[in-house]
């Protein structure tokens, strides 16, 4: 066996190096509308008014947003003061701090999907 340097490539041995790559014909469709930054907070915010348990919160938007942008959008609530953790597992609109935003229609068809 050849090192590559000695101009054989391995690689080009292998049985996968004759399959056609698909990966950068294929498209993957986002059936999920796109959501600023604005919204994906909105849309935690009225969530936390139907799920007040963080991991019961966290497990239904899960199927809209990825857990990231819900874990980055709850502690932006929480820094701004906009939520309040009470306990170690409930979760609240500080609605006395401020109001809710106003909902915008695509997010509440989310919302009603939750």
């Amino acid at each position: 066996m050849t090192s590559p340097l000695h101009g054989e490539d391995p690689v080009f041995k292998s049985p996968r190096a004759h399959y056609p790559i698909f990966f950068n014909s294929m498209k993957l469709e986002n059936y999920m509308p796109e959501l600023s930054a604005n919204d994906k907070m909105t849309l935690v915010q009225y969530s936390i008014e139907k799920y007040e348990n963080e991991e019961e919160l966290i497990s239904k938007l899960s199927s809209i947003l990825p857990e990231k942008d819900i874990q980055r959008s709850l502690d932006t609530l929480i820094g701004t003061q906009k939520v309040r953790r009470i306990g170690s597992e409930i979760i609240q609109n500080n609605t006395s701090h401020t109001e809710l935003p106003e909902l915008p229609d695509n997010v509440k068809e989310l919302l009603d999907k939750i």
